[in-house]
């Protein structure tokens, strides 16, 4: 079993995947967001906290913010995303119990990288959790390209999917996701 990664300086940790870089090495990254790489696929990882959204029911709040990936992707034209399955995590399984709620989504976008015309089909796993008393949501994101366009710029790496992360990759981060430092949240 892999040892924890600090998140937020240490404030979160999680296990995570093998042959993961961290791209704040590459380039900027938002404070509220940590950015992971998997080092031989188009694969990534974002861990981010974003503001809690009070007025969106917790079984509806990762619908929420897939539609808010999804604009952000420029994915939000019919037919361009889709919502596969929304599961309750129970808390049990969960290292970060000081969620009021924790749910897993699975859906794809179609979206394309640097404002490409190329449109890659990506399969989006969520997960998230609730945290209302800090007035943040903890947004883990998973991007799975599933197929990639012969004309986008991750076409080279569409060859070499040398032992991809996987669905219990995401599942092991979500559950062993662990807050240290609750004065993360200001």
């Amino acid at each position: 079993m892999s040892q924890p990664h600090p998140l937020f300086g240490g404030a979160l940790s999680a296990v995570l995947p093998h042959s993961t870089t961290d791209v704040s090495e590459l380039r900027e990254i938002p404070d509220n967001q940590e950015v992971f790489a998997h080092a031989h696929t188009d694969q990534s990882l974002i861990v981010e906290m974003v503001e809690y959204q009070a007025q969106v029911a917790d079984q509806d709040a990762a619908r929420y913010h897939f539609e808010d990936i999804a604009g952000s992707n420029k994915a939000l034209e019919p037919g361009a995303f889709e919502v596969t399955s929304v599961v309750s995590m129970s808390k049990s399984e969960l290292g970060l119990s000081d969620c009021s709620s924790a749910w897993m989504l699975t859906g794809t976008q179609c979206v394309s990288k640097f404002n490409e015309e190329a449109r890659n089909t990506v399969t989006l796993h969520l997960g998230l959790f609730r945290l209302p008393q800090f007035s943040t949501d903890v947004l883990i994101t998973f991007n799975d390209p599933q197929s990639i366009s012969p004309d986008s710029s991750s076409a080279a790496s569409a060859e070499t999917h040398r032992e991809p992360w996987s669905v219990q990759d995401f599942q092991r981060l979500l559950q062993t996701l662990t807050l240290h430092d609750s004065g993360l949240f200001g």
